[in-house]
């Protein structure tokens, strides 16, 4: 790989970690080991094809373009953690990705039922996701937190909250939502 090469897959990878909290080759991987899949099978989970996997693990693409993949990314990241727990055993696992598969990306804010979890609840986790995930859709962390600075002099509260969800890491944006609320 040349000079150009991997300054190019050092940027993808910086982006990824501003957008989706880490390097997607270091999330997929981490889900293949916790979830005992193959490059093939989580592709196959993910409704991407093996090659799009490949390059968004390499930094050779940066941005998941589709929005159900992210959530079921999301999705899966939620059941990983279940089965390390072990409030979800393997073969139930195995279920969850099959159902997590046939998902469209429905919002869990709008309680559709595809992404919930089984009390039929959306985490904390799962919203925060939600909506960093709709932000760093919209614009890229740098623009957001321009965007931020502009407002912070008339509108602190939603300078943090641009921040905090655009550009801020998952467990800082959840904290933030468990402070705010009621």
């Amino acid at each position: 790989m040349d000079a150009v090469q991997q300054e190019a897959t050092a940027r993808a990878r910086e982006l990824q970690r501003s957008w989706y909290g880490e390097p997607l080759g270091a999330l997929f991987r981490r889900l293949i080991d916790d979830l005992g899949l193959n490059q093939a099978r989580l592709a196959a989970v993910l409704g991407l094809s093996a090659p799009m996997l490949s390059q968004l693990m390499s930094g050779q693409r940066a941005k998941i373009g589709n929005p159900a993949v992210v959530q079921r990314v999301q999705a899966l990241q939620d059941l990983a953690g279940q089965v390390a727990d072990g409030s979800v055993s393997a073969g139930e696992a195995t279920d969850r990705m099959d159902e997590i598969k046939k998902t469209q990306g429905g919002s869990v804010l709008s309680n559709s039922g595809q992404t919930t979890i089984s009390s039929g609840a959306p985490t904390v986790k799962r919203v925060v996701r939600e909506i960093q995930s709709l932000l760093r859709s919209v614009s890229a962390a740098g623009d957001i937190i321009d965007a931020a600075n502009s407002l912070a002099p008339s509108h602190p509260e939603l300078a943090e909250f641009l921040r905090v969800y655009g550009a801020g890491r998952t467990a800082d944006a959840v904290a933030h939502y468990e402070a705010h609320q009621n």
